[in-house]
């Protein structure tokens, strides 16, 4: 049976947005094929606006989230398994919903764009994952 975690990224999505609430995805920036800017990651997790006045060409597929964002006005394309999307919550009032740490797959390979994206898998983190506010 296939994961119910990309159905459900997609339907609290259209939830937040229909909210008038601006959707946020915690992501496990150490996950495999990740492709976050680096030096925005904290803690091995970063959170994502995914508003659609804040992004572009937002794909939210059943492999993956892919969209184009810029940080410090630098333009990104940001691609981020669902197996590494750890929660999406509305930032007004963080209603949203946790997910379960997801295993990598043995046979994931690092996306390998350039030098400076290439990431190593690092070691598994321990415990459960943990919101912070964001401001």
């Amino acid at each position: 049976m296939n994961s119910s975690r990309p159905y459900l990224i997609r339907a609290l999505y259209e939830w937040i947005v229909e909210n008038d609430c601006t959707p946020h995805i915690l992501v496990n920036a150490d996950y495999p094929n990740v492709l976050v800017p680096p030096g925005y990651a904290s803690d091995g997790q970063i959170v994502l606006n995914i508003a659609p006045g804040a992004i572009r060409q937002l794909h939210m597929g059943n492999e993956a989230v892919s969209f184009d964002g810029r940080f410090g006005g630098v333009a990104h394309s940001l691609y981020v398994p669902t197996q590494a999307v750890l929660a999406i919550y509305a930032r007004e009032n963080g209603q949203g919903m946790v997910f379960d740490l997801e295993p990598s797959s043995p046979d994931d390979d690092p996306v390998k764009t350039d030098k400076s994206s290439t990431r190593q898998a690092p070691a598994k983190p321990a415990g459960r994952p943990s919101l912070k506010v964001v401001k």
